[in-house]
């Protein structure tokens, strides 16, 4: 039986690690050129009940231990004047630690019997061929088919409209990521208002959230709610033009707080923020599935995007496990499973959004931070 895997994401690469560890191999299609053609993003807060779950079905979970950053669950909460409302440090009993995405996407790769992964293989197209098989064509002309193909290839997959004719819809919010290299030597005002893990300051349809990463740089996402095509009136690759635009949105906020965007050192990257619809679903089509963004993509205000895609994989990759030979048996009980989590983190998420960006803001955040724990 062939598996054939679109995106060598986390969730992919998890799906791969999984279905090798029970003695299935599969084989992934990537269209970058090399592990390191693009960089992987921040922090990520890794939970107990999904992605630690994930890890511990990969066999993975004792060296994803060794890549937490310590502290790192560390909480700060500022109003747009730079009052801290909140400042909770890392006492090691949290359960969602934080690792860096490229050194878990590493320690993936890593996992994987070399040659699992086709490096510069862009899909362009699917097409069914009865009994569950597809044929898959990439960029390059080359045509192959495979008896499972699974989309795990993000927001804008090429294997979702096989499955599915939903298309992910802007949210209203557009971030704008940067970064300060070397905070503590370089950014030691920045560093200190950021703090060691997680910063949030909210204020009116505006923020900035920000985390330490553990090279000791600043990551910044500047958000603001408006029109999907508002970067477009912007060179984001003139620095200094792009940096003004972006404080335009934040007359009035504390110096302390401006000067995250004043003082980055990076590019300055435009990420409008996108959804599925909360609840997407699709019928059951032999042979084919989706995990991940493909399936679910939805905004970061849950944090559990790369949570709930490395669930996926893992959790397929059971499935094929438990059902040899008999993919439907596999891909129908993974979907079953698969639609009520994902619809309940999609409808977190879409409330989390409201919820950092009403008037009140950061009111609810507050509450939720501070609320006991069940």
């Amino acid at each position: 039986m062939s598996i054939t895997i679109v995106g060598a994401g986390l969730g992919g690469l998890t799906l791969a690690r999984v279905l090798h560890a029970n003695g299935i191999e599969a084989a992934v299609y990537d269209l970058d050129a090399s592990p390191s053609a693009r960089a992987q993003g921040g922090m990520l807060d890794i939970h107990e009940e999904s992605g630690q779950t994930a890890l511990r079905a990969a066999g993975l979970y004792g060296e994803f231990r060794e890549l937490i950053h310590p502290g790192g669950e560390a909480t700060r909460v500022l109003d747009r004047n730079g009052v801290v409302l909140l400042s909770e440090e890392d006492d090691g009993d949290g359960g969602r630690p934080e690792v860096e995405r490229g050194q878990l996407r590493d320690l993936l790769l890593g996992s994987l019997p070399e040659g699992t992964i086709r490096w510069g293989a862009k899909v362009t197209g699917a097409r069914p061929l009865g009994d569950g098989r597809h044929e898959v064509t990439l960029a390059d002309g080359t045509v192959f088919t495979t008896d499972v193909l699974v989309g795990a290839d993000g927001a804008w997959s090429r294997v979702r409209p096989l499955l599915s004719p939903a298309k992910p819809a802007y949210t209203g919010v557009s971030f704008v990521e940067l970064d300060l290299f070397e905070a503590d030597a370089r950014h030691p005002a920045e560093a200190a208002v950021i703090g060691g893990g997680s910063f949030f300051a909210l204020a009116g349809g505006r923020g900035i959230l920000a985390h330490r990463e553990t090279d000791g740089s600043l990551h910044v996402y500047v958000a603001i709610v408006t029109a999907e095509n508002w970067g477009a009136g912007i060179d984001f690759s003139d620095r200094e033009a792009a940096k003004k635009a972006v404080l335009s949105h934040f007359e009035g906020w504390d110096e302390s707080l401006r000067a995250l965007v004043t003082n980055a050192d990076s590019e300055l990257i435009p990420r409008p923020i996108h959804a599925l619809p909360v609840g997407h679903r699709w019928e059951r089509v032999p042979g084919v599935t989706l995990l991940g963004d493909a399936a679910h993509v939805m905004s970061p205000f849950a944090g559990e995007g790369a949570n709930l895609a490395m669930l996926d994989g893992a959790e397929l990759g059971l499935a094929l496990a438990a059902h040899p030979g008999d993919v439907e048996a596999a891909l129908a009980e993974y979907e079953r499973a698969l639609f009520p989590r994902s619809e309940a983190s999609a409808k977190d998420s879409a409330d989390g959004l409201v919820m950092c960006f009403e008037e009140s803001a950061p009111k609810r955040l507050l509450e939720m931070f501070t609320a006991p724990r069940p």
